[in-house]
């Protein structure tokens, strides 16, 4: 199979690194307009000329925004007025004890990982209704459908935008729209580097040995027995925004390792 996106305007939030920043990377090769959003302008700037470097000829732009507010989801879409596939990555994460969570926490959780997917599908998805052609795609998570007792907040919004893409999809009935989620498992993206590097530095461990005693501590279940890549995620947000994708609408997808211990 060979994905050819060419003709196509991706807009790929959160993407200056990690899995969004592999994302663009997969959709540019495939033959995408890819716009890199962020919140720095300087981390935009390197994150363009990276992909630039690593896609030969390909068709990249960037804009800062922070997404995670209605103002900095205005002012992206001001730039970019129409795109073909919105993925929805932009997100964070932090282990904490359910009782040292305080309100603040939960609202910030949810402004960032639901309310700027929920802000970006209403800009965009109408146009895609209009050329009944389009993808728009949340990077979810296996927190989602199990919740870590380490990260209930960071749970909450991974079932919340779960809920939001199974809605919108109910919306693209008779198109040619989908809307899908993607749920990673544990993926060494950068943000998780730093946090097993400081794992291995409590306790006294190569890198390694803390990435895998994470897993096997933590994630037990899985049967890869080891974090992604960002490329191995990528890979199938790649495929479900394709042309060839057209029959998966309205679905969860897992790509965390069969991490989860069900059949559906």
């Amino acid at each position: 199979m060979k994905i050819d996106l060419s003709g196509t305007t991706a807009l790929v939030t959160g993407s200056t690194s990690g899995i969004g920043h592999a994302i663009a990377k997969g959709l540019a090769a495939a033959g995408a307009k890819v716009v890199i959003n962020g919140r720095s302008q300087p981390k935009v700037d390197a994150a363009v000329a990276a992909l630039k470097k690593a896609v030969s000829g390909a068709a990249i732009e960037g804009v800062a925004a922070d997404v995670s507010t209605a103002e900095g989801c205005a002012s992206l879409v001001k730039e970019v007025p129409d795109v073909d596939i919105l993925i929805n990555n932009t997100g964070i994460f932090e282990p904490k004890e359910f009782f040292d969570i305080p309100d603040e926490d939960w609202q910030r959780f949810f402004n960032v990982n639901v309310m700027s997917g929920i802000r970006l599908s209403r800009a965009y998805m109408q146009g895609m209704l209009k050329r009944n052609w389009g993808r728009i795609v949340f990077i979810a998570s296996e927190s989602a459908i199990m919740i870590p007792k380490e990260m209930i907040h960071y749970g909450m919004t991974k079932t919340a935008q779960l809920s939001v893409s199974r809605g919108l999809a109910e919306l693209t009935r008779g198109t040619a729209v989908t809307v899908n989620a993607v749920m990673p498992g544990p993926t060494m993206s950068e943000g998780v580097e730093t946090f097993v590097k400081d794992l291995a530095k409590q306790n006294g461990q190569s890198i390694e040995t803390a990435a895998a005693n994470f897993i096997k501590e933590h994630r037990p279940t899985s049967l890869i027995q080891r974090f992604a890549s960002v490329d191995e995620i990528a890979n199938m947000v790649v495929y479900v925004s394709s042309r060839e994708a057209s029959v998966t609408n309205g679905a969860a997808l897992r790509a965390e390792g069969g991490l989860v211990p069900t059949i559906a």
